[in-house]
């Protein structure tokens, strides 16, 4: 039986969401340590093989500070909400090319009509052909090798500036000093000669891996032929990753997405316990998505092979969505 709280007693949610700035800054900051230590292992190592390697982390740790921003969004790091959205800018949303300020109120959004035609993020990409699921074999390749052609960068790029920017009411305060952020950066690189660097192990990440290992995350947030849109629990989907997934795919335990949506409140750190907790009620369990893994489960739900692809090509082409309706 549910609590009047939902699936979980209110006492157990109250401690589950207590905040640990420490936590949250401490992996922050490693984000961090990490994206300039394969910075320096790779020049250091001056070889193909340590540059992949290099970028591969970068941007491995470049989808981690975003969803760190997404903990920023639920101002789930500090009560000092001034002083939290300046980290998110400083620390986060600028170095990522974005603004704090644009992203939650897209992500906000995105909570408040969940998979309506209200959620921004769901309007940008109903009906989208990288959003309609089960997705034919040779289409799912295509799509991810895309990035490395900068296809699907583009394309993302649009789609993810169209959502942000118009959500985005920056002063004309807060543009001179983002303008005045970059300034700075690149007179640093000017003044001590590192622009290649720049160019190689952090913007060829960016565009590249960066967006698709995003790409890959936001799939399994939300879409597939198998989500039941018709329950409160269907539209969000939890995977449970190993630590090579957990790594590219699943920072911060951002897999935990069902658990996140039903109690934002609650902080990545305390995600799978809160998983625990949840799995112990027997509504919750039988009713919340769980797909076992990224590289089998989730791919077996959103990729059509074999005669489940035969059996597709005669049926008419639906979004998974629609098909929900």
């Amino acid at each position: 039986m549910t609590t009047p709280a939902g699936y979980i007693k209110p006492s157990e949610l109250k401690r589950l969401s207590k905040l640990q700035p420490w936590r949250t800054g401490t992996a922050l900051v490693m984000d961090w340590v990490m994206i300039f230590g394969a910075i320096t292992f790779g020049v250091w190592a001056d070889n193909w093989p340590a540059y992949f390697i290099a970028i591969f982390i970068v941007a491995a740790r470049q989808h981690a500070l975003g969803v760190i921003m997404h903990d920023f969004a639920h101002y789930r790091f500090i009560r000092n909400k001034k002083l939290s959205d300046w980290i998110a800018d400083l620390a986060i949303a600028w170095p990522l090319k974005a603004t704090y300020d644009g992203y939650r109120r897209n992500h906000l959004g995105h909570h408040r009509y969940l998979n309506t035609d209200d959620d921004p993020d769901w309007a940008g990409k109903l009906g989208e052909i990288e959003f309609t699921f089960p997705q034919e074999l040779r289409f799912a390749v295509f799509n991810l090798l895309g990035y490395f052609v900068l296809i699907s960068t583009w394309r993302d790029l649009k789609n993810i500036h169209k959502r942000i920017s118009s959500n985005d009411q920056s002063t004309t305060k807060y543009k001179i000093l983002r303008v005045s952020f970059y300034i700075v950066v690149a007179t640093i690189f000017t003044l001590t000669e590192t622009w290649t660097i720049y160019i190689a192990y952090y913007l060829v990440p960016y565009f590249t891996l960066f967006l698709m290992f995003n790409y890959i995350r936001s799939v399994a947030d939300h879409f597939g032929e198998t989500m039941d849109y018709s329950h409160e629990l269907g539209g969000s989907r939890t995977i449970l990753a190993n630590p090579f997934e957990t790594f590219f795919l699943a920072p911060h335990n951002i897999n935990y997405h069902c658990e996140h949506h039903s109690y934002p409140s609650v902080p990545y750190y305390n995600l799978p316990e809160l998983h625990k907790v949840l799995m112990s009620n027997p509504e919750y369990a039988q009713n919340a998505h769980i797909t076992h893994g990224f590289a089998r489960g989730l791919w077996n739900e959103i990729v059509a092979t074999g005669a489940r692809a035969a059996a597709r090509k005669k049926e008419p082409q639906t979004s998974s969505v629609e098909a929900a309706e």
